[in-house]
């Protein structure tokens, strides 16, 4: 189903018949699932995120100019719903050394002694940085997922989050502060041991 397929199915259930939406929900809800992954972890949550989004979606399909294609609609309203989730569950939960696995304690001291960690266990590494997100605010954990894991551009965020280009900017500057202050209290707590440098 190419953009102009999905004008037609738009158009079909703008008319009344409902039955045209659900080839839209097959077609985008991989894409759907997969971003919310990035802002929920439970199950649960997620598809109660991805239920939200659909019947958002349904319910303002009338406010879908055509000018760009659907998708980037749908998939702007999807990152906002997951914004209101993250303002609407926002935890501070406390990440210590005690609820971090083993591999992840031993890719933070390989991080601590060289300062670059290879990619020897990357699951690890991507569970430390989400444990990281976790403890930032909803909007900065917003501009950390788009900017740096996501790739998006400053423009492209602020187009998506209704923000000005300025307030992107401030935000992801503060937030990359946030992430690196909680790093450091990892390390800081991480239990490094040195090996004593041989003399010949």
């Amino acid at each position: 189903m190419d953009n102009s397929e999905d004008t037609e199915r738009i158009a079909s259930v703008l008319n009344g018949d409902i039955s045209s939406f659900e080839p839209l929900i097959a077609k985008y809800q991989p894409r759907v699932f997969a971003t919310v992954r990035r802002y929920a972890r439970r199950e649960d949550e997620i598809e109660d995120i991805v239920q939200e989004i659909f019947i958002k979606a349904f319910r303002k399909l009338a406010t879908f100019r055509g000018e760009a294609p659907f998708e980037h609609w749908l998939m702007r309203l999807a990152v906002r719903t997951c914004y209101d989730f993250l303002r609407r569950h926002q935890r501070n939960r406390e990440t210590n050394l005690s609820q971090l696995t083993d591999a992840q304690n031993e890719w933070l001291e390989r991080f601590h002694v060289s300062d670059t960690a290879d990619s020897g266990d990357a699951v690890a590494a991507r569970e430390l940085v989400e444990l990281l997100l976790d403890k930032l605010s909803p909007s900065s954990k917003m501009v950390i997922t788009l900017m740096e894991i996501e790739g998006k551009s400053v423009k492209e965020i602020a187009e998506i989050m209704g923000w000005t280009l300025s307030l992107v900017k401030v935000r992801a500057f503060r937030s990359r502060a946030q992430m690196r202050k909680h790093l450091a209290q990892l390390l800081k707590e991480c239990p490094v041991t040195v090996e004593p440098i041989k003399t010949s």
